[in-house]
């Protein structure tokens, strides 16, 4: 059966976001190559003129994704202006939707096992018609096995370190963050957690996301999720890894970071699926410390920084910025 399952060909689209660092580009490119996929999207965001660089830097990253060796059709959306991390990766992923139900979307750092591939399109299959499942992760960030004995549990998180989801899902993104005040003054994040440390990080967070202070796609993501009270399939094993952590990245800069440490494993089908479609409590618990320190020491001594001015307020922002 597992072998079988091995043999199959993948018949999903791929978007592949690049932008100026060819050398992650050509390794993650690799990892598609490998899968085949028989549609495959390319955008890259503009360069940036006052860098010095990155027009090859550009150049170079589009003509490694444009050696196509496989029966494939493929589309490209290569910007001659930067937009921005924000409009630029929303914008590509809205242009990818106009064209597909469904799909795989990998940034140019985030090397996935092959197994990834196939894991994201059983799960598309599985719930293209369920509005409550939101998007498909291949990130799993915990230390302990959170999956009950299943393949993969539910979760509020979007992780977008290789994902998928459906044109159904994506047409809810608010791009704008319109509907942000009315949700936080009606106590929106309360049905995800009443911990005042949740509700003081994300709060703050979401408002500078929404007053562009933080200029985030990967955020916005993430409220429209709640907003609509989606739920993330999270593997139980991570099926992919970010090799983007260094010096060039605005957000993953720190190498020591255990998630620039991550191992990838392959996924073992079949999938044993979850019983009940409801979210993980405890498994979010974790990520929330974890990946976003939320915690209640933390959050007391921002909220300290804040209340006398001692530094403003900046949230942790675990995904890079691509541009």
């Amino acid at each position: 059966m597992e072998q079988k399952r091995k043999l199959k060909k993948l018949d999903k689209p791929v978007l592949f976001l690049i932008f100026n660092r060819p050398d992650y580009t050509k390794e993650v490119f690799e990892a598609i190559r490998r899968a085949k996929p028989p549609r495959l999207y390319i955008a890259a965001d503009g360069p940036r003129f006052d860098r010095k660089g990155d027009q090859l830097l550009c150049n170079e990253a589009r003509s490694i994704a444009n050696d196509i060796s496989w029966p494939c059709d493929v589309s490209t959306l290569f910007r001659d202006e930067n937009l921005g991390c924000r409009a630029a990766v929303s914008g590509a992923i809205d242009w990818f939707f106009d064209q597909e139900e469904s799909g795989i979307i990998l940034e140019d750092d985030c090397l996935p096992d092959q197994s990834f591939f196939f894991y994201c399109s059983d799960l598309l299959d599985r719930y293209a018609d369920d509005s409550r499942i939101n998007s498909i992760a291949g990130n799993n960030f915990q230390n302990t096995n959170t999956a009950n004995g299943s393949s993969y549990y539910y979760s509020s998180y979007n992780h977008v370190w290789g994902w998928a989801t459906w044109r159904r899902a994506w047409n809810q993104f608010d791009h704008n963050m319109l509907q942000w005040q009315k949700f936080r003054d009606n106590n929106g994040l309360h049905s995800i957690s009443k911990d005042w440390s949740f509700l003081y990080y994300w709060e703050n967070t979401l408002d500078a996301v929404a007053s562009g202070k933080i200029d985030s796609w990967a955020y916005v993501w993430t409220f429209t999720a709640w907003l609509h009270n989606g739920l993330v399939c999270i593997p139980e094993i991570n099926l992919v890894k970010n090799i983007g952590f260094g010096e060039q990245s605005t957000h993953t800069s720190n190498t020591n970071s255990w998630l620039a440490n991550l191992e990838i494993s392959e996924f073992k089908f079949p999938f044993r699926h979850p019983i009940e479609i409801e979210r993980n409590v405890s498994a979010d618990s974790v990520i929330a410390q974890r990946v976003y320190n939320i915690n209640r020491l933390s959050m007391s001594l921002r909220f300290i920084r804040d209340l006398f001015g001692l530094k403003p307020f900046k949230s942790y922002i675990p995904f890079r910025k691509t541009s």
